[in-house]
């Protein structure tokens, strides 16, 4: 299937990559269909979920423990039936993050982790009610904590 996307341009992806958020992500539940699109840079950390129904929409995620070694939750019950997962070795789980201008102050959100299943394809964002964490976890800073 080819994408015609503002930030990529066109690219070629395969349906069975295609990750489906039932309840859609919150701001955006009209959209439900994502691809996760690899950073060709192995150094850079960050990767993007683009949107395959607004191809103009695209987040930029990253895994969380890269630069939160310490970052736990439990993914609730009703979570884990509704996505089907069976192994936790299928859970995928990302940060959406903000870039601004002064890239030094982006921000992870660790209050809302997109959970997904790399087995068949279902996604969740979870709303934690852990008050260590935030909707803006500056990565940088954190990162320095960790080495």
């Amino acid at each position: 299937m080819l994408l015609n996307t503002r930030n990529f341009g066109e690219i070629e992806i395969a349906e069975d990559e295609i990750i489906c958020f039932k309840d859609g992500i919150p701001g955006f539940e009209a959209l439900k269909k994502y691809v996760v699109i690899e950073n060709p840079d192995e150094d850079m950390p960050f990767q993007w979920l683009q949107s395959v129904e607004e191809t103009d929409l695209a987040f930029v995620i990253i895994n969380p423990f890269i630069f939160r070694k310490d970052y736990d939750f439990e993914v609730p019950q009703n979570v884990i039936d509704r996505l089907e997962i069976t192994s936790q070795q299928d859970v995928l789980v990302y940060s959406i993050v903000v870039v601004p201008e002064d890239v030094s102050k982006m921000t992870a959100n660790l209050k809302a982790p997109l959970i997904i299943n790399n087995k068949n394809k279902q996604g969740k964002q979870l709303l934690l009610d852990i008050e260590e964490y935030q909707t803006k976890h500056y990565i940088l800073e954190e990162m320095k904590k960790i080495g």
